[in-house]
């Protein structure tokens, strides 16, 4: 379980850190001292505990934009202020904690926001080079990915990047049950899939929903797999 803790004040961070510290299933992936990082750093998340006042927009104005979001993290207000519960459940609020907080007030919400995504699997991040540096694009920001010597070319929505990470490794990393191998050179997102057609007596071709429309032919030794994996019959 993702979490992102949000609160402008260092000691509050700090205790929440430790006291989510006894869960051995929760990992704490970033902080965030205002609104504004919150929203920007909500995707990496599973779950945000966010206090209410902070300088600038406060919590609640945070939760209105990341419940918003496609597959948007759970939010657990974490604050010393019991009036702002009504208005945290109209923002549709996972759950309201007091400080302090109890260990086993916390300990109970933990347990339900593991029975509300038992099964959800932490979304890989590629690395790849850019201008600035490395940087990582989401799994799910990816349309295919072609072998490009021992290295591959991540390719998303309109641009494509190098990654000094192969073909092969990526097929070990990324979700088996969003990308497929198609060819010894091609893994593709099922999910950015728009059309599939003949490309012969028994060759299949995929159409991308990318910019540039990509069409991709399927090895024949491939085309069951690729099959099961858009539910073609």
């Amino acid at each position: 379980m993702r979490v992102l803790v949000v609160d402008d004040e260092a000691p509050a961070r700090v205790e929440l850190r430790h006291l989510l510290g006894a869960h051995a299933d929760v990992e704490v992936v970033g902080e965030a001292v205002s609104a504004a990082q919150a929203v920007e750093l909500a995707p990496q998340s599973d779950v945000i505990f966010l206090d209410v006042e902070m300088p600038g927009a406060s919590g609640l104005d945070a939760a209105r934009f990341v419940r918003d979001r496609a597959d948007a993290p759970a939010v657990v207000f974490v604050t010393a202020h019991a009036e702002y519960a009504v208005d945290a459940f109209a923002v549709e609020a996972f759950d309201y904690l007091l400080k302090p907080i109890d260990p086993d007030r916390l300990a109970r919400v933990i347990e339900r926001l593991r029975a509300r995504r038992p099964n959800r699997r932490a979304s890989t991040r590629i690395p790849v080079v850019a201008a600035a540096g490395t940087e990582l694009i989401d799994e799910q920001q990816v349309h295919y990915v072609q072998a490009e010597g021992d290295y591959s070319r991540v390719h998303t929505y309109d641009r494509s990047y190098l990654s000094t990470v192969s073909l092969r490794e990526l097929e070990t990393t990324l979700s088996p049950e969003g990308f497929v191998r198609i060819h010894r050179s091609y893994l593709v997102n099922v999910a950015k899939v728009a059309s599939v057609r003949r490309a012969g007596s028994d060759r299949i071709r995929l159409a991308l929903d990318d910019a540039a429309r990509t069409e991709l032919d399927v090895a024949r030794r491939q085309s069951a797999r690729v099959r099961a994996a858009l539910k073609l019959g």
